[in-house]
């Protein structure tokens, strides 16, 4: 089909499994391709996929959404520009309830739990706004369905900034408090404005996704002293389309991508370094894993 009709670029969304053969046929004729998240369904083949990107010079744009999202792109600006100082704790949450329709046969095996179908998209983040992970410690837990795969998981996460960050995510739980409702931006989730992740530097604090920045009257204020809140402006656009506007740019070589699949490769190690965390009961770092599937140092 590629040699047939030649496109210009590529969309990736077959199941996990299979992305390395398709992302490395596109990229052997030359056709920059978006493909979805996760990059692959293990390192060693998302590693495979960014050899042959970064050798050919044949771009790869990993399909993590949330980053061409507008409250996620403001609360990036946000941090950019110093308003929160060094970066001290993050905290956040993915909570929602998936009906019993929802597990088809994959979605209970191996690799189809709310890790890498869910916590994924906020490993993403958490890496572009606050810095590289360093190691994660996590609990994972199936007792609500009883499936071999999770249904809840909480972590603890240590950034090579010297961050510290928690989470929790479960799919069997009722509340507001996802991305999915306080973005806006899902195209199959009702809009409940308000917050869901919440970050805390020197200078000040972010929630997100409503943007209120908090911080001291005086900036030599202290816990004793009032703080003032402030709302960060927020554009109106559309997070799917506006990362189909940047794959049209990364196809006409305007521009590089937005998570390449280096990137999204070392997303991929940090949530599979959950998943073994909780499997083992141990802090894993990411050096481990990537160490394991032969990636250099």
């Amino acid at each position: 089909m590629l040699d047939q009709c030649k496109p210009d670029g590529v969309i990736v969304a077959s199941p996990n499994q299979m992305h390395r053969a398709a992302a490395i046929a596109c990229i052997e004729r030359g056709i920059p391709c978006l493909v979805e998240k996760p990059l692959a369904d293990t390192v060693e083949a998302a590693f495979a996929i960014v050899q042959a990107s970064e050798q050919s010079g044949v771009p790869v744009l990993v399909g993590h959404q949330r980053r061409h999202s507008p409250d996620i792109r403001a609360a990036k600006r946000t941090i950019d520009e110093g308003a929160l100082g060094p970066l001290v704790a993050v905290s956040g949450m993915t909570l929602f309830d998936k009906p019993d329709r929802y597990f088809v046969d994959w979605r209970k095996q191996a690799g189809g739990g709310v890790l890498l179908i869910n916590l994924i998209h906020d490993i993403d983040v958490l890496r572009w706004l606050v810095g590289e992970i360093d190691s994660v410690q996590a609990f994972t837990s199936s007792a609500v369905r009883g499936f071999e795969v999770e249904d809840t998981a909480s972590l603890a996460i240590r950034f090579r900034n010297g961050a510290l960050g928690s989470f929790v995510i479960s799919d069997a739980a009722v509340s507001p408090w996802a991305w999915e409702y306080t973005s806006g931006q899902a195209l199959y989730h009702p809009t409940q404005p308000g917050a869901a992740l919440f970050l805390a530097g020197r200078k000040g604090a972010l929630s997100v996704s409503d943007l209120y920045l908090w911080r001291h009257a005086d900036p030599d204020g202290d816990w004793q002293d009032p703080l003032v809140r402030e709302h960060r402006p927020v554009e109106r656009s559309l997070t799917y389309v506006n990362q189909l506007d940047h794959f049209l740019d990364v196809v006409k070589g305007a521009v590089a991508p937005l998570i390449s699949a280096r990137d999204g490769m070392m997303t991929l190690a940090a949530t599979l370094a959950i998943a073994r965390a909780g499997r083992e009961n141990r802090a894993v770092a990411i050096a481990e894993m990537l160490a394991d599937a032969g990636v250099p140092a």
